[in-house]
């Protein structure tokens, strides 16, 4: 269970925006000063109390929906590794957006704990185009593989509608049990925005024994609240300096949040 892989009640995991990766848009043309960033946060969030660290490629937008470029395999398969070199934590990865299958590659070479998948089960309009999940090939993947990389998976992922089923609840069990995913993520609109308690509520409802996440907008003024349904979140914008996105990550938040987190022990 995700639980075990994080060995703390409530799983603190806090994110790692990198910038722009080789191939994107706004690539910068230093590798090396983007893997130091990724070392300098994951020391940051290690020592202020994270038990998890997650990376995504935020800095490559606009996104492609599926597979990614071999180059942003590449250079996240190296700030994976940046990261492993300065904290034990279990390390995920976000291959945005939707490529759960270079995502669970990278794990399985990297030994990384978990992985990220936006839409997992479902079918999502997003405002790239259709998402649709590929739970099917994503476990068979990781079965040949034969490594024991956790999948959360996204329910009602941010940043997209649903086509088909609305119910949050539902879809939740869907994905929990058809999809068999290890974990649920439940999050607001969009990145930075808070998730309803009413819909982590209904998620809680319909898989009562599962892992549950607050994918998105958790504060140190509602993370006792959100505490209280789920197991844990990924909390990213709320960490950083004047909680900018685009702003390094602030130590003194990332410690404030985690005695929080730790009156759940």
């Amino acid at each position: 269970m995700p639980n075990q892989l994080f060995n703390t009640g409530k799983s603190f995991i806090g994110m790692i925006h990198l910038p722009p990766l080789p191939g994107s848009p706004r690539w910068g043309g230093n590798l090396n000063k983007v893997l130091e960033l990724a070392r300098q946060e994951a020391e940051v969030l290690a020592n202020g109390g994270t038990n998890g660290i997650i990376v995504e490629n935020y800095g490559d937008a606009p996104f492609r929906i599926g597979r990614v470029e071999s180059e942003t395999v590449a250079a996240m398969t190296l700030a994976v590794k940046a990261i492993q070199e300065v904290s034990t934590l279990p390390v995920g990865i976000n291959m945005l957006r939707n490529d759960a299958g270079s995502a669970l590659a990278i794990a399985a070479v990297t030994g990384a704990g978990f992985i990220r998948v936006n839409v997992h089960y479902g079918i999502m309009a997003a405002y790239e185009g259709l998402v649709e999940g590929e739970a099917f090939e994503t476990i068979r993947r990781r079965k040949s593989l034969g490594v024991d990389v956790k999948i959360l998976a996204d329910v009602l992922v941010k940043h997209a509608s649903p086509l088909g089923k609305t119910d949050l609840g539902m879809m939740a069990w869907e994905t929990s049990t058809r999809g068999m995913a290890d974990g649920l993520i439940i999050s607001g609109p969009a990145t930075g925005h808070p998730t309803s308690t009413t819909d982590l509520a209904a998620a809680r409802r319909e898989v009562p024994g599962g892992f549950i996440l607050v994918g998105s907008g958790i504060t140190e003024s509602n993370a006792r609240d959100m505490l209280a349904i789920t197991d844990g979140a990924i909390i990213g914008t709320s960490l950083k300096h004047e909680s900018r996105i685009t702003n390094p990550i602030d130590p003194q938040k990332v410690k404030a949040m985690a005695e929080i987190f730790a009156e759940f022990s």
